[in-house]
């Protein structure tokens, strides 16, 4: 595994470790690999509550409760989605902070619209606005749209913590 996605995931895991925040996942284009670098550190399982991969539409629907029609309507790499995973990953699970991906990987299943490359990242923390970002990563390669999305969603996740941190103090 990459050694600057572990060290994300080991800063991840330690701030959240401080702040007994608990982390969930809820993946489709990575499929679980984000928690897989998460759970890749020694100790991860006292801050990693669970991950969910949900690769199909019916899967998003089924196990975080995305509505059928915000996929019909928006398509299942899009911002609603993302952010509907997010939410749902979090009131399905006892996590504090949940973070949630859906995109092209690639090679193929790309389109004008929706070019190979295009992730939507969202996480939604308890009593926080749901924070989203819409990734371009273009055709790099599967592997590298993936691991790019993990290191993003580490980051986001770790942008929210920080905003937790500051609300907590205020």
């Amino acid at each position: 595994m990459d050694d600057t996605l572990l060290r994300l995931a080991e800063d991840l895991l330690n701030r959240c470790r401080a702040r007994k925040v608990m982390l969930a996942t809820a993946e489709s284009c990575t499929g679980g690999l984000i928690a897989a670098t998460l759970t890749e550190i020694a100790g991860s399982s006292d801050v990693v509550e669970r991950g969910f991969v949900t690769y199909s539409n019916e899967a998003k629907s089924q196990a975080l409760g995305v509505p059928a029609e915000i996929i019909a309507g928006h398509g299942a790499v899009s911002e609603p989605v993302a952010r509907a995973m997010a939410e749902g990953c979090l009131r399905r699970s006892n996590a504090d902070i949940a973070i949630a991906c859906t995109g092209i990987a690639g090679p193929g299943g790309g389109s004008a619209e929706k070019p190979v490359g295009l992730v939507h990242i969202a996480v939604a923390g308890h009593g926080m606005a749901t924070m989203h970002q819409r990734m371009t990563y273009g055709e790099i390669g599967r592997a590298a749209v993936r691991a790019a999305t993990v290191e993003d969603a580490l980051t986001l996740a770790g942008e929210m913590l920080a905003q937790m941190k500051v609300q907590d103090e205020a």
